[in-house]
């Protein structure tokens, strides 16, 4: 039938100077060529016309891998989908024999796959064609459209997409992860030639029931109309491969889908919503396709409204310290407490940690709040002296923003001389992690400016065990997660047992964290760690129930 096909459409072009075809037959790798006039420059007829066009030199270097993958693509038209058997490419080459003659002509390749009774690919059909100047100014036009200046084209072509009820649809959006170090590593005209590759890329892989747009930037904007949702994943997956790298530069792309549930919503919305879904993956080292889902839109309001409000509530002492204190199992007497701080806002009340912390941790925030809470917390333990009462060390944490810098280390040391207090009443808590495993400078610095160093979330994520051999920190602290699930077993029991044992053979003191019942503290007292902190003692506190706590009838005057 493609041979059939082939001779009728020969016929036709023979009587056209301009235009050229070829057939490619699946079922012995045959192939007939039709090139006679302009481009027989191109299509020889010697070789396989599909891998002559992937490797031709005569083809424009900024359009060569472009083509080169579509014609490959077309090599395995098994692996296409069913429902997609029409291509177009569009592309520059040399059609004259003239050696000296460099003028480029812009060329379309149209192709067509017919397949067998078994949906089989059994032949392509391809079709050369000179674009005339009509065709190249509309080209023009369109690709200066379909960009971050002009997206009405793309919106409007993608509302008949979505209006089409008889498919479902989707947003899908993506970009380049670290795209900014690419143009750094390499400059801004190879980050461009990049962005121009995806976008010309996109040109062959997209059908007409996928229309794309480049938003800004990296920032790239897909519609379609699909019928099973295994056609999102291979439509990624194409582009994954077919755009995952431009040369020897290989890159990460990320993407956000939204199914589209509500088509009467705006287009801007639908495409905000894929955005959500992009970005809450980013800098996720395991994931790179997010599908959206109404808690990502909650999350961005919250997030939002955080960002909008965060230098306000610090100004306006929004930002309470609270304290969680540290008991002796044997005395049951408060040795020391923990400054955790706390929102409260005037209208919403307390404001959970959960919410706010990861947020400043990424907008660099934590690090003013940080220094807020160390401030409070020398100002309690001057309060405590000044009233004639022991004070207990507080300790505070270091978020892992401030190990990038030991700056941090003169903040304290200025806040006890400001307040005058002993520097063995700050403790200093950090989360061990692989970025600052134990031979961190900067926590090695912290130690010999005289701070006792408190271990937190030990036995969470990272193998704490391997690297206590060497670790400059005073005291370990349980993670309470470690705690509470170790403690269901004996097994698990003997495990928080011999590393009891082990961190105090080596030296270092231990805090149980998320302490909640009685049996817990027995068997941590029977283990040798006497401090504990946790519900069954006291949850977190404002300073003046705990000075309740610890000093009787004592109460801090404001």
């Amino acid at each position: 039938m493609g041979k059939a096909i082939f001779q009728a459409l020969n016929d036709f072009l023979s009587r056209t100077h301009d235009m050229g075809a070829f057939v490619v037959d699946f079922s012995d790798n045959s192939f007939d060529v039709m090139s006679e006039g302009v481009f027989s420059a191109i299509l020889d007829g010697s070789i396989n016309p599909l891998e002559q066009l992937a490797e031709s030199s005569r083809i424009h270097e900024a359009d060569r891998v472009v083509l080169g993958a579509f014609c490959r693509d077309l090599l395995g038209s098994n692996k296409i989908p069913i429902h997609e058997d029409h291509f177009s490419v569009s592309f520059r080459g040399l059609v004259s024999d003239i050696p000296a003659d460099t003028d480029y002509k812009w060329i379309t390749l149209t192709a067509v796959i017919d397949r067998d009774e078994s949906l089989m690919a059994k032949c392509v059909i391809g079709h050369l064609k000179m674009m005339n100047n009509a065709e190249i100014l509309n080209k023009i036009i369109i690709d200066s459209f379909t960009n971050d200046k002009h997206p009405q084209v793309f919106n409007n072509q993608a509302k008949r997409i979505i209006d089409d009820e008889s498919r479902n649809a989707a947003i899908i959006q993506f970009d380049i992860e670290n795209f900014k170090l690419i143009n750094v590593r390499y400059g801004e005209e190879k980050g461009t030639e990049i962005l121009n590759y995806i976008k010309n890329g996109l040109d062959t892989i997209c059908t007409d029931k996928q229309v794309y747009t480049r938003l800004s930037a990296d920032v790239f904007m897909i519609a379609m109309s699909y019928d099973k949702p295994e056609e999102i994943e291979r439509l990624i997956s194409r582009i994954e491969d077919r755009l995952g790298i431009f040369g020897d530069i290989s890159y990460k792309l990320v993407f956000g889908v939204n199914i589209i549930t509500d088509r009467s919503i705006p287009m801007r919305k639908m495409g905000d919503r894929a955005a959500m879904a992009r970005q809450s993956i980013k800098g996720n080292a395991l994931k790179n396709v997010c599908y959206y889902s109404d808690n990502q839109e909650n999350k961005l309001v919250t997030k939002k409204f955080i960002e909008d409000r965060m230098d306000y509530a610090l100004e306006h002492g929004e930002f309470v310290m609270y304290l969680q204190p540290k008991y002796s199992i044997s005395t049951a007497g408060v040795v020391g407490a923990e400054a955790l701080v706390r929102w409260i806002h005037p209208e919403k009340g307390m404001l959970p940690p959960v919410e706010f912390i990861s947020v400043f941790e990424k907008n660099g925030f934590i690090i003013k709040l940080d220094e807020y809470i160390w401030e409070q917390a020398c100002k309690a333990i001057r309060g405590w002296i000044d009233s004639g009462v022991q004070p207990v060390p507080i300790s505070v944490n270091i978020s892992r923003v401030h190990l990038t810098d030991e700056k941090f280390i003169d903040v304290l040391d200025r806040l006890i001389e400001k307040y005058d207090i002993p520097k063995n009443m700050i403790e200093t808590e950090i989360t061990e992690t692989v970025e600052n495993a134990g031979d961190s400078e900067v926590i090695k610095r912290l130690k010999e400016r005289g701070y006792m160093l408190l271990m937190d979330d030990f036995g969470s994520g990272y193998s704490s065990l391997n690297m206590l051999k060497s670790t400059p920190f005073d005291v370990i602290k349980i993670d309470r997660d470690f705690f509470s699930e170790f403690m269901l077993s004996d097994r698990g029991k003997k495990i928080i047992s011999h590393t009891i044992s082990m961190s105090k053979d080596i030296g270092l003191d231990m805090v149980a964290e998320g302490v909640e019942t009685k049996e817990q503290a027995e068997f941590l007292k029977n283990c040798g760690c006497d401090v504990a902190q946790g519900y069954y003692y006291s949850k977190p506190v404002p300073i003046n129930d705990f000075e309740r706590l610890v000093y009787d009838d004592w109460i801090a005057t404001d």
